[in-house]
């Protein structure tokens, strides 16, 4: 059985605050912008500062050292929990996330003993007015 990650709440509530406005563009940037000889795709480039995106591998490092070792990993998970949580359905979640079996995407349907209650009081017959 493989190793479960626990999705932290400290960092979904993180994903709001590196989108900021953001509505193009790479999330994690380079301090400068690259040299024209090695200029980047379009899509790596930030429409606004014309920055270029950080490799997978650093954008890993500095979000460890800035969270105290959370992952982006992490990151990916708690966002996919909790739209799950918020009623997105499997195949929802499954574009946007790449995955393309439900095997993969199960270890993100992991929610809230909170939101487990909050569905449940939802829907709960004793709760409906007659």
């Amino acid at each position: 059985m493989a190793a479960q990650i626990v999705p932290l709440p400290g960092t979904a509530r993180l994903l709001p605050r590196l989108i900021g406005d953001r509505r193009a563009g790479p999330l994690f940037l380079s301090d400068r912008r690259p040299a024209p000889a090695r200029a980047p795709a379009a899509k790596d480039l930030c429409p606004v500062t014309g920055r270029g995106r950080l490799s997978y591998e650093r954008a890993e490092y500095l979000f460890k050292k800035t969270t105290g070792g959370w992952t982006l990993h992490q990151l990916r998970h708690s966002r996919l929990t909790h739209l799950g949580e918020d009623g997105w359905s499997s195949a929802m979640l499954m574009a946007l996330s790449g995955h393309t079996d439900l095997r993969s995407l199960g270890i993100y349907a992991n929610p809230s003993t909170e939101a487990v209650a909050a569905a449940l009081a939802d829907h709960d017959p004793g709760r409906r007015r007659r």
